[in-house]
Order: structure tokens, then sequence, then C-alpha cells
């Protein structure tokens, strides 16, 4: 069960922050100018989580697809549409479909997953519900994922989580631009 989230921002970005963070990203695929604009009301959180964050989408061992996954996954577990929405302009712009975004709403077995993107997924879920790997999921998961790349699975999903909590808590908007939850495709 979900609480509501809220329909208007509870902290409003900063405007200054905003106005830089808009020229930054001007020509990005990605517009997080709100999130940015509102961790700036304090620094230490906004600089530690960005550097974390760019560490566990760039620098981990994990593949780019497995980590838009992972992070997919945990946004939609959530129910951060924030976070869900600007994961989706990431993965479809570097490593997915419009259909494996949608199947990442989906149980597992209804999508046409790898058996390690399948492990992926109920590692989050895992997560999600317990805070916690179960002994088939983490047996099934190093089977295709090592050592570094479990820690870095781990740190993912409970990074995006935390930002999640965040960005539903202080009730961040979405920037122009940014999708709403996926529909489901139409059959050709």
């Amino acid at each position: 069960m979900h609480l509501p989230r809220p329909t208007a921002p509870r902290l409003e970005p900063i405007p200054k922050v905003a106005e830089r963070a808009r020229e930054v990203m001007e020509s990005s695929f990605a517009n997080a100018v709100n999130v940015i604009a509102t961790i700036a009301h304090s620094r230490p959180i906004s600089k530690a989580f960005g550097e974390f964050a760019q560490t566990i989408l760039f620098k981990g061992d994990l593949s780019r697809r497995d980590v838009e996954i992972a992070v997919l996954r945990m946004g939609w577990n959530c129910q951060s549409v924030y976070e869900f929405g600007q994961h989706t302009l990431i993965a479809r712009a570097e490593v997915m479909t419009e259909e494996e975004i949608y199947l990442v709403t989906r149980p597992i077995a209804e999508g046409n997953w790898t058996a390690s993107e399948a492990a992926l997924l109920q590692v989050v879920d895992d997560l999600y519900s317990d805070d916690c790997v179960s002994d088939a999921t983490w047996a099934e998961a190093t089977a295709h994922f090592s050592e570094a790349e479990m820690v870095h699975l781990i740190a993912a999903a409970g990074c995006y989580r935390m930002v999640s909590g965040l960005l539903n808590s202080t009730g961040v908007q979405r920037d122009e631009g940014v999708p709403d939850w996926p529909t489901a495709p139409t059959p050709s």
C-alpha cells in the first residue's frame, strides 16, 4: 500500500539553482532541474548524492542496461513517477525499448527477460519488499553476477529507493518533457 503522493512541491526548487541546472541541461535528453534545485536545500546532501548517483550510474561494475533496469524497477516499486520518468528518458536514449520500459512495471514472468535480467528484477523486488535478498534469489543472481556486480546492484537499488522516497516526500514535480507512467504497447 502506498500513501498518496503530494500533488505540489513541499519544498520549492531554489530558483537560482534551477536556472543554472536548466543551462547545464540545455542540450541533454534528460531534464532533472526540479530534483537538482530541490535537493540543493541541503548543500552537503546535494554534493554527496550527486557523487554517489554518478558512481552508481556510470562507474560501477554492472552494465548501463542492468543499472537502468534496476533503477526503473525500484522507481516503479516505490511509485515515484519523477524517478521513473527521468530514468525512462535515460533508458530510451541509451539501452532499452519502450516495451521493455513498460515491462519493468509488470510481473517478471510477463517480460521476455534474460535469466540474468529476471534475477536482477527479483533482487530489486526482494530489497523493496524486505530490505534483504532471499537465499533463493541470491543463489540465482550469483549464478549470473560477480561479487562486485552484486554489490553494485544492491547499492543501485538502495540508492534509488532513497531517491524515490526523497522525491515522493518532498513533492518534486516532473520537469517539462519528463514522461508519466508507461502505457502498454499497442500490438502490431
